[in-house]
């Protein structure tokens, strides 16, 4: 593995890192999934989520069948429920809230509608559309848990790639995630102090290894060797750490994806703070996305894992050092030219001088002026779109 370079970087007197989360990207992803997770979904380890998401695959089974096979069954003595009876299978398969949804949208039915209706008029409406279905086939994904449960329903070229096969790739990375190797679950910001500790218990509260029955998502960081990029105008290092999430769902609730960056803290709410470098990768379920996942995005978590942090810390010190604007009229014209409006500008100069003492000159100092700018917009559309334009002001340096 190659070895990351490790500036000066001395951690205080408390064990954590003094940083500065003023600057870069705010990313609420992961603080999304963890106020979402019930216990039930939370996992210590990598061991233990990839037993968990391992043992349902072992206790599934997916096949194609012609649509106009399945029967739709509503009993009288349940007139609230209704099953399925599929090819091959001696008894009842029950759909899942999810899968149920999937197969009213597969024939073009509202699932939200027929779910009002009784079992009854609801499987006659289901029996005729998968009788007419016009693709013929569909795939199903199929569960024994004490009784067999119909886990998803797609069309025949549904690109499966299985939750516990992301959660092995992470694994060879990462080991448990519990600092078995460098990858870990993040610590915690102290927003009293501004220092970030990296050795904090795993608990469920802590945690950030997520599966449910529709999906998974692991988020984990290099915080124990922090990165040196320059200097803060106090003088005290600034400092960053590698991250990465990434999320599947075997069923088809999301895409497969990844996402890497630098960040300068994690606080309780599992927000990102201070991000840089921000590079996403995403999958889509087709015919040959199984391929993709081996042949680029597992690789590409590789890279990222074993690379050195050196071209992330030299592309910011070019931009520390790139001077584009030496007064007030340069500043304007700068911003202007890249499409900024006359607020926005004035509101980017602004914060670059309440947060550094001093107006932008240099690209890093335009570039922190509008991710933190970008953080106060209410809709997430004109964060990113703002968010997009510094990134793109920082990779034209780099």
């Amino acid at each position: 593995m190659t070895q990351v370079e490790i500036l000066d970087a001395a951690p205080d007197r408390t064990g954590g890192y003094k940083v500065d989360v003023t600057r870069g990207q705010r990313i609420g992803r992961v603080s999304s999934e963890w106020f979402s997770r019930p216990d039930d979904e939370r996992f210590l380890s990598l061991s233990d989520l990839y037993a968990s998401v391992r043992s349902r695959t072992e206790r599934s089974r997916t096949r194609t069948l012609p649509s106009a096979d399945i029967r739709v069954e509503a009993r009288s003595d349940n007139p609230e429920k209704l099953s399925l009876l599929l090819p091959g299978n001696d008894r009842p398969v029950a759909p899942t809230h999810w899968s149920f949804g999937q197969l009213s949208s597969l024939i073009g039915a509202p699932a939200a509608y027929l779910r009002q209706l009784p079992a009854a008029l609801a499987g006659i409406n289901l029996q005729y559309g998968l009788t007419s279905h016009r693709a013929e086939q569909v795939k199903t994904m199929e569960i024994e848990n004490g009784r067999t449960e119909l886990r998803a329903v797609t069309g025949p070229d549904y690109g499966r790639i299985f939750d516990h096969e992301l959660v092995e790739a992470v694994q060879r990375i990462a080991g448990n995630g519990t600092g078995d190797t460098r990858w870990k679950v993040p610590g915690v910001l102290d927003w009293s102090t501004g220092v970030y500790n990296p050795r904090v218990d795993i608990t469920r509260d802590t945690t950030t290894l997520y599966a449910s029955d529709r999906d998974v998502f692991v988020f984990l960081v290099d915080d124990l060797n922090p990165i040196e990029a320059g200097r803060l105008p106090d003088g005290s290092p600034d400092l960053y750490f590698r991250g990465f999430y990434c999320w599947n769902s075997e069923v088809g609730a999301k895409t497969l994806g990844m996402a890497s960056f630098y960040l300068r803290a994690v606080c309780q709410n599992r927000n990102i703070w201070g991000a840089e470098d921000f590079e996403e990768i995403t999958i889509r379920h087709s015919k040959y996305a199984a391929s993709r996942f081996a042949h680029e995005a597992a690789p590409a978590l590789t890279r990222f894992a074993n690379s050195s942090p050196m071209p992330f810390v030299n592309g910011i010190r070019a931009a520390r050092e790139q001077i584009v604007a030496r007064d007030d009229d340069d500043r304007m014209e700068f911003l202007r030219k890249r499409g900024f409006s006359k607020a926005e500008t004035g509101k980017i100069i602004e914060t670059v001088l309440a947060e550094e003492g001093r107006k932008p000159t240099s690209i890093f100092d335009f570039v922190q002026g509008i991710t933190a700018v970008a953080r106060d917009k209410p809709h997430q559309d004109a964060r990113l779109e703002m968010e997009g334009r510094a990134k793109k002001l920082l990779d034209r340096v780099a």
